[in-house]
């Protein structure tokens, strides 16, 4: 169980870094990183469990990455965190 949660921990802060590398690029359209930003705050805040953190960033993504706006390699990055963020069960 502790395995489980240390795992889960690890995966959201991958997530977390593959974010932030993103929102800091200056590649990335300001509204895209505006989006980025709130999604990392939500994912650092303690109020709910890993996985609907997890579950809701994964939505959010998925939103981002249909900008028409968006760089392809930064759709790539974003389907990457998405993919860490699907590894986190309860």
């Amino acid at each position: 169980m502790a395995d489980k949660k240390a795992q889960n921990q690890k995966s959201l802060e991958v997530a977390i870094q593959t974010l932030t590398q993103v929102a800091s690029s200056p590649t990335t359209p300001k509204n895209i990183k505006k989006n980025l930003t709130d999604l990392i705050t939500n994912l650092k805040s303690g109020q709910d469990p890993v996985s609907i953190r997890a579950a809701n960033a994964i939505s959010q993504i998925d939103d981002v990455t249909q900008d028409p706006n968006l760089p392809s390699y930064v759709r790539v990055t974003l389907w990457q965190a998405v993919s860490t963020l699907e590894s986190i069960r309860d």
